[in-house]
């Protein structure tokens, strides 16, 4: 949700941040800016729309600057609009600002400031911090920085400048993410990792309530009490390459055909297929703790909170103790029971979400133990958590989400199963499972040959306006997350349901013109799913089912079958999603959607 990007050194500002901007374009955004430093003026440019306005708008212009920085805004406080797009300027027209996340405060400050005369131009949050900057502005900008940001409440990832100082930028971080570029003569300022990559693979970190000085030659890192704070410089740990389309029309089929390598590499050296069991270095100092635990809550949000649900499945099966999953949004504000024994795992792709930071942070207010599951290195999740394991799966690019969920219910079963092993599980038992988890990777090769069909399949459904979508047991948040990924990229109305609820309500919209999407593979509540389709089908509805290869029974009951390889039961799920993910895909395309940016939605959601 929203990009960052600074730089300032020797070379052009222009390009490097408008190509900044194009790689954080996944995030989401609706109108993207520029501010540079031209003759010791700003010099700004603003648009509605695509960064490729941006660029257009730019052309011809005197932009010959090497200090600069840029934005891609999504909507939260107004409308999307030239005024509304950041960066934004004081009144003087000497202070520009960038800013991820919400000052929670800034109608307040907004009424103080106008009744000290500034006038103000946008309906947004930041405007305020430009001119709250400016009215402690006294020539030195790093001091104005400051003084403002204690008078501000909320979340903030900035980037200032001034036309004043032409040599330095300020940034400072709570609870949106940023980080620093280290060059050589140069440095760049981000908030991912992505927008800086193609420069430098030297990265510093900020944490929240910490400001960072850059200047041509180097950076100086302190907390708001203006005390230094030494920071270590970190390699980013993946290429360029990981984060282009390599040959693929879109990033989400990029990633959906990534899943067998990115789950072989989630489990890469983590399996001890001798031993019956896994190795996750991460939980190593705190396994007597999650051994001990009476409790586990799972907390998320979207697509995480689906990978969490099938997490409590696999858990109080292997554990026998009670699993919880919460919406992270929810959990923060409802006064949750967390009591000694308890753990609380946070799980999320991006590790900056901001409703799972704050159920984190609400937990260690109450001094349980967090455990963090998340992909990104460096990320807030993985550092304000005791212990946790990556996904490593790489980049994420499309909203969408679809290899991190296979990753975060790979990583989880992987957490049960070490428990598991330790408590009561025989080694015998670990090593069927692990010889089966190594073979996910190939079945899910096979289904992806099936692209083709499910392409024909999409090309039938295309123009439907609802869809249910039923499964039962480990499946049914599987039911939930195909639900979630049609309607997220295609626009269509669709809902998850345990199969057994559809008599409790849904059955009512089941017609000719209702298509059912089942997952009716051959598990314990087979013979349960097949009458649920009876059920269907006896009231004029479609039915499609994702089903078991070789599974004649059930062809003569529905219409479409999607046929897939067999796995044990608590697996399915890994490879179950991967046709109702192309069916999505597929259907969003042939309806002209942008799977990789639909509307109003944001890759990683930094405001509450």
């Amino acid at each position: 949700m929203c990009g960052i990007v600074g730089y300032i050194g020797k070379r052009e500002a222009v390009p490097i941040l408008i190509e900044g901007l194009k790689r954080l374009e996944y995030r989401g955004y609706d109108s993207a800016g520029i501010a540079l430093i031209v003759d010791s003026k700003i010099a700004l440019h603003k648009n509605v729309g695509k960064i490729v306005a941006l660029e257009k708008l730019v052309e011809g212009q005197d932009t010959s600057s090497h200090i600069g920085i840029g934005h891609t805004r999504w909507a939260t406080h107004g409308v999307p609009s030239i005024a509304n797009a950041h960066p934004h300027i004081d009144c003087s027209g000497r202070i520009a600002i960038i800013h991820n996340g919400i000052i929670e405060n800034y109608g307040s400050l907004k009424r103080q400031l106008q009744n000290s005369g500034h006038e103000f131009h946008s309906e947004t949050d930041t405007e305020t911090l430009a001119h709250l900057i400016e009215e402690f502005y006294r020539g030195d900008l790093e001091e104005a920085v400051r003084n403002a940001l204690v008078e501000v409440e909320g979340t903030y990832g900035i980037l200032v400048i001034c036309s004043e100082e032409p040599d330095r930028i300020v940034a400072a971080r709570r609870g949106s993410p940023l980080l620093i570029g280290v060059g050589n003569g140069e440095h760049f300022a981000a908030s991912d990792a992505s927008a800086i990559l193609q420069h430098t693979r030297d990265v510093v970190y900020l944490d929240d309530n910490e400001m960072a000085l850059l200047t041509r030659e180097q950076f100086v890192t302190k907390n708001v009490q203006a005390e230094v704070i030494p920071k270590k410089v970190e390699k980013i740990a993946y290429d360029l390459e990981k984060i282009e389309r390599g040959g693929y029309d879109h990033f989400m089929l990029k990633e959906i055909c990534e899943q067998p390598q990115s789950i072989q590499d989630c489990m890469r050296g983590r399996l001890l297929p001798k031993e019956g069991t896994v190795r996750l270095g991460g939980l190593h100092e705190h396994l007597d703790q999650l051994l001990n635990t009476r409790r586990i809550i799972l907390t998320a949000c979207g697509t995480s909170w689906h990978a969490s649900l099938i997490g409590e499945y696999i858990l109080e099966d292997f554990l026998r103790i009670p699993v919880e999953v919460e919406y992270a949004s929810e959990f923060r504000y409802r006064n949750p029971v967390i009591d000694e024994g308890t753990v609380v795992v946070v799980v999320s792709q991006s590790g900056e979400t901001a409703d799972t930071l704050a159920a984190l942070r609400e937990t260690k207010k109450r001094r349980a133990p967090v455990i963090g599951i998340c992909n990104v290195v460096g990320s807030s999740i993985a550092r304000e958590t005791v212990a946790g394991v990556y996904l490593h799966v790489g980049p994420e690019i499309g909203v969408a989400s679809t290899k991190a969920f296979t990753a975060q219910v790979t990583v989880l079963t992987l957490i049960a199963l070490l428990l598991a092993r330790k408590k009561w599980m025989s080694q015998e038992e670990g090593q069927r499972i692990i010889a089966e988890l190594e073979k996910i990777p190939q079945k899910i090769e096979k289904i992806l040959t099936l692209n083709k069909s499910i392409l024909e399949l999409a090309k039938a459904y295309k123009d439907a306006r609802n869809f249910l979508y039923l499964g039962r047991g480990y499946n049914f948040p599987v039911a939930l997350e195909g639900a979630l990924k049609l309607k997220e990229i295609s626009y269509i109305h669709a809902e998850g349901y345990p199969a057994a609820e559809m008599k409790h309500g849904p059955i009512a919209l089941i017609d000719e013109n209702m298509p059912v999407v089942f997952i009716a593979i051959r598990d314990s509540s087979y013979e349960k799913i097949l009458s649920n389709i009876e059920e269907v089908k006896a009231r004029g509805g479609r039915v499609i089912a994702v089903v078991n290869e070789g599974d004649e029974k059930i062809l003569s009951t529905v219409d479409h079958a999607i046929p897939i390889p067999e796995t044990l039961e608590f697996l399915s799920p890994l490879l179950t999603i991967v046709p109702l993910q192309l069916l999505a895909y597929h259907i969003a395309i042939l309806r002209g959607c942008n799977v990789d940016q639909p509307r109003n939605l944001a890759k990683s959601v930094t405001v509450e």
